[in-house]
């Protein structure tokens, strides 16, 4: 039987305008009084310091998806590099699924919105691990939890029907 190609594309520039927004809102969040440095810190911004440690999470995070979906993912490359992504405004992460022929296509969307959140949730935890170790384990808890959301619509199949011959 054919398999089906599901092609999922992230935009970088959604990713890191999640990872900001995110950061930004959990130190608002936690502003009480005179902790105002404690606050800017959490925030993640476009400074270079900043910008190169949410990009390098992002790559490691969008590697270790990528792993961790390799039963599905059909790559002919044969070389890698650790040079850290270069992001504009049009970069892209792109993911060429191979699935069975039975895959539900209803889930696709699933998928994406998970692979997202995955990627944002796991940068923010990296992010934290260095500016509030607190909130870190938070976001790697919920990065689990979006695996296991790509895990389980990844699974899912159309239901068999009857040939009429």
């Amino acid at each position: 039987m054919a398999k089906k190609n599901v092609t999922i594309t992230l935009y970088t520039s959604e990713l890191i305008y999640d990872v900001q927004n995110k950061t930004y809102l959990t130190g608002r969040s936690r502003q009480t009084g005179d902790n105002h440095e404690q606050v800017a810190n959490m925030q993640a911004n476009d400074d270079d310091e900043n910008a190169n440690q949410v990009v390098r999470s992002i790559g490691n995070a969008w590697a270790t998806l990528k792993t961790k979906l390799s039963e599905y993912i059909e790559d002919t490359t044969t070389s890698s590099t650790d040079e850290q992504m270069t992001v504009t405004s049009t970069t892209t992460l792109q993911l060429q699924l191979v699935m069975p022929s039975n895959y539900n296509l209803a889930t696709k969307d699933t998928i994406t919105a998970a692979l997202h959140q995955y990627i944002v949730n796991t940068a923010i935890g990296d992010w934290f691990a260095i500016t509030n170790k607190n909130d870190a384990e938070d976001y790697y808890t919920l990065a689990a939890a979006n695996l296991q959301s790509i895990r389980e619509a990844i699974n899912k199949r159309v239901r068999p029907t009857r040939s009429t011959t």
